[in-house]
């Protein structure tokens, strides 16, 4: 049997509260205690909030599954996608210096699959003649939101990096991943045969003729 190429969880959770964070502090995974509120705890938090996004979304993707059997196949890809964040928040909760030889990160590998994923359901998809508005379908939207969050999540972690070493791979999976929620938004819209939202200045109502 191969080697693993992470280690397996080492964690037995029981009792959920601790009191810890009463006085605003948290222990990061090598046991340093920092503030709530300092930027290595912003950086993970985001990708746990997008992982959360990420979650509604393929439960989303699941019901659809039964009238649109890739939809199914999607959603596995989302899960799959949450294992990747759970990752990454595991190396941005740890200090440098101690990340552990084999401690669960996102790699090239998890960035070259995204690529693939992009341009495998991006070649179904037409032309865009505007900018497109979240809307058309719930899975759509909910799927604009993982953008939106993990657009944030990408400017907190490079805000980061200008602090402590942050390996360029994770800044990297976390822009490409902004990328593929987009198509992804896209290719749901056409599998269920929903249109799209294209955003059209003049229905403003500063756009609107008197």
């Amino acid at each position: 049997m191969s080697e693993k190429t992470y280690k397996d969880p080492s964690i037995s959770l029981n009792r959920i509260y601790t009191k810890t964070g009463d006085g605003g502090q948290t222990r990061l995974v090598n046991g340093r205690l920092i503030p709530k509120d300092d930027l290595k705890i912003e950086a993970y938090g985001t990708v746990d909030e997008l992982n959360s996004f990420v979650g509604m979304a393929c439960v989303s993707a699941r019901e659809l599954a039964a009238a649109f059997p890739a939809m199914g196949r999607f959603a596995d890809t989302l899960v799959r996608v949450q294992h990747e964040l759970f990752n990454l928040g595991s190396i941005l909760a740890t200090d440098p210096a101690e990340i552990h030889p084999k401690q669960p990160r996102v790699t090239e590998a998890d960035v070259a699959k995204l690529e693939s994923d992009i341009d495998e359901m991006n070649a179904d998809l037409d032309r865009l003649p505007s900018f497109v508005l979240p809307g058309g379908c719930r899975l759509n939207t909910e799927l604009h939101v993982c953008r939106t969050v993990c657009r944030r999540a990408e400017r907190i972690v490079i805000a980061l990096s200008k602090k402590e070493d942050v390996a360029p791979d994770s800044i990297r999976y976390l822009n490409r991943l902004s990328d593929a929620f987009f198509v992804w938004s896209r290719w749901v819209c056409k599998q269920l045969g929903t249109d799209e939202v294209l955003w059209e200045p003049n229905r403003a109502a500063s756009g609107q003729a008197e």
